[in-house]
């Protein structure tokens, strides 16, 4: 026999006023989930347009070369620059101010030549070729204003299939969307919190493994297979290991912390404040102090440095940034282990079969 369900149960319509439906429909948690992803719109852009609206350069560390009394000259001309866009220091000679472009210490210098007209500006488009572009401007004016020229020698040249030399920052930033959303597949499919040390472990094994195979495909799609970025394939392979597992551990150990909402801090860290500061589209000189200062310690902007290391300077000066990859890692992991074996009130949020619809 048919039953006809009552005013009360649920089917496919419901009775009542339209208020009470919106009152049924939308929880508090949902309307708390969706102004918690109106403030992460908003921080996106104010995020975005903030760092990368307006570059300027500030302090760019800067070579000169020069003989005698003009090399302290020269430093003073160009350390006196209307908004200070240069850090110049005295450098030896010609030689000792390439190594110091290629071991990163500096990002150009201006070699004096004091028998004739014409000096000569190092740069490294390979860190950047909108800075690189911006010491030409900058260098251009100085040298015009002493009616003196100056012809551009590019120490670490860019690859001509990496426009601007966006191509590592484009990397590593897949790197990082492969990390977050692999951690937050798991915890959509299965629970933001595992429900025992155990199933942590098994997620961040699948993470791990995960992270292998990203790091692999992306560094033969950067190398062997666009051409877009010089430097071996092994190295990158590494390198996209390290980024996916350490963005993946981290949002696993936000959302064994704070659930569901780890996610959108994950979000926050990675994509609101890490990818503005990663040095990507403007490298580092180029952005506002804040974003200048955060940077370096996020994942984007560590991963970012360091694959422009390995593909233009030799893997140079890449300790730093494959400390700050690896504390990501390592804390995330800890904590993720952690979550997962203190104690919580109430029902457990994880591993909780899919909800049965009615």
């Amino acid at each position: 026999m048919s039953h006809t369900p009552g005013p009360g149960t649920r089917s496919g319509t419901r009775s009542g006023s339209f208020l009470g439906e919106v009152k049924d429909a939308v929880t508090p948690r949902a309307t708390l989930l969706v102004l918690g992803v109106i403030a992460l719109q908003l921080l996106f852009i104010a995020s975005y347009v903030g760092a990368l609206h307006d570059p300027r350069p500030k302090d760019v560390p800067f070579g000169v070369v020069a003989p005698g009394a003009a090399a302290g000259q020269t430093v003073d001309r160009l350390e006196g620059l209307p908004g200070s866009p240069l850090d110049p220091r005295a450098v030896a000679d010609e030689a000792g101010a390439r190594r110091q472009i290629m071991d990163r210490e500096i990002d150009g210098a201006l070699v004096v030549d004091p028998s004739g007209r014409t000096d000569t500006l190092l740069v490294a488009s390979g860190g950047g070729t909108v800075l690189a572009t911006t010491l030409e401007g900058i260098v251009g004016k100085v040298e015009q204003a002493e009616r003196r020229a100056v012809r551009v020698v590019d120490v670490a040249p860019a690859s001509s299939h990496d426009f601007d030399g966006l191509s590592s920052f484009y990397l590593v930033v897949g790197w990082c969307v492969g990390g977050y959303l692999c951690a937050s597949i798991l915890a959509i499919s299965t629970g933001a919190r595992p429900a025992n040390p155990r199933r942590a472990a098994i997620r961040l094994i699948v993470m791990a493994l995960v992270s292998i195979v990203g790091g692999l495909g992306g560094a033969v799609i950067i190398g062997p297979v666009l051409g877009a970025l010089p430097g071996g394939v092994l190295d990158l392979w590494g390198l996209g290991a390290l980024i996916t597992f350490a963005v993946g551990a981290a949002t696993l150990a936000l959302q064994g912390v704070f659930g569901i909402v780890g996610i959108g801090l994950a979000i926050l860290l990675v994509v609101i404040a890490g990818n503005p500061s990663a040095g990507g589209a403007f490298p580092l000189p180029l952005l506002p102090p804040f974003w200048k200062a955060i940077g370096p310690a996020l994942p984007p902007g560590a991963g970012t440095w360091t694959a422009r290391s390995i593909a233009y300077f030799k893997g140079n000066d890449v300790t730093a940034s494959l400390l700050v990859l690896w504390a990501w890692a390592v804390a995330g992991t800890v904590i993720t282990m952690l979550a997962a074996a203190l104690p919580r009130r109430g029902r457990p949020e994880a591993e909780l079969p899919p909800a049965r619809a009615d």
